[in-house]
């Protein structure tokens, strides 16, 4: 059987300002990089949100759900028109396999950590 090459190309996608990327609680298989615009992270519902933060150009954010595989730990929406770049499960879990199994333990415990104070 021939095996799956992670594509080398990350999809470029143009998302409209008021945009929910997604849910805290969702599936998280996809990480983001915000090529331009600002996305705001935040915890809650549509009527009362707790702001986490704001990513702007260079950012990441949906990488939580990729180190630990747990569920979206909050909300991503975007506040201005932004341009992501999705980084695919498969992608981030080659880069992590290429890494110093030493590092790859603290991002984990470092997601842990992060996930139990926001609790």
């Amino acid at each position: 059987m021939a095996s799956q090459k992670t594509p080398t190309v990350l999809d470029r996608k143009p998302v409209p300002s008021e945009t929910v990327v997604f849910r805290e609680g969702d599936t998280g298989n996809t990480a983001f990089i915000v090529e331009s615009g600002k996305v705001e992270i935040w915890k809650g519902n549509e009527q009362e949100r707790h702001r986490l933060g704001i990513i702007s150009k260079g950012g990441i954010f949906g990488e939580m759900a990729l180190i630990d595989g747990e569920p979206r730990m909050a909300s991503a929406t975007t506040l201005t028109d932004c341009v992501l770049v999705s980084v695919s499960e498969a992608m981030f879990q080659e880069k992590l396999d290429k890494s110093d199994p030493f590092v790859v333990a603290l991002l984990r415990i470092f997601a842990h950590n992060i996930r139990t104070i926001t609790k």
